[in-house]
């Protein structure tokens, strides 16, 4: 079954400066290394329509298209597929359970700064890990905005 998450923090920093801390390649990857060690997206732009690799060291993962980019603001990926040693899979079974599954980060105004807010659709199997790990990779970003 497919739960959906929403987790957000404060950050008292200016939104180019949060949305650069998520979405710069370095600061990517030390964000989601709390996830799993050595975590990297691949992709050739971040504009709207363009495919992201979210991998980790051992080229496996998941596959994904950027719906919505207003920079910024908000960034919604729609994921599809598993990656396997760098190669996008074919749907199976497994896979068309979450394929279609969205997550979602938003910037806005809020009561102490800047408000990022993330919604995330997670399988039953991976609930507990999230909801444990994903404040963890806020208070990162949030780290690297001082």
């Amino acid at each position: 079954m497919i739960n959906r998450l929403q987790f957000s923090i404060d950050i008292e920093a200016e939104k180019t400066k949060i949305w650069e801390a998520l979405w710069d390649k370095d600061s990517y990857r030390d964000w989601t290394s709390v996830f799993f060690e050595g975590s990297y997206a691949i992709t050739d732009n971040w504009e709207e329509g363009s495919k992201v690799l979210f991998l980790s060291p051992d080229q496996n993962g998941i596959y994904s298209i950027i719906q919505t980019h207003i920079p910024n603001k908000i960034m919604k990926f729609q994921h599809i597929g598993n990656v396997i040693n760098g190669k996008e899979q074919p749907l199976d079974h497994e896979t068309k359970k979450w394929s279609g599954t969205t997550e979602v980060y938003t910037l806005s105004e809020g009561k102490e700064g800047i408000t990022l807010s993330v919604e995330i659709d997670v399988l039953d199997e991976h609930l507990e890990f999230m909801k444990k790990i994903f404040p963890k990779a806020l208070e990162k970003v949030k780290d690297n905005c001082k």
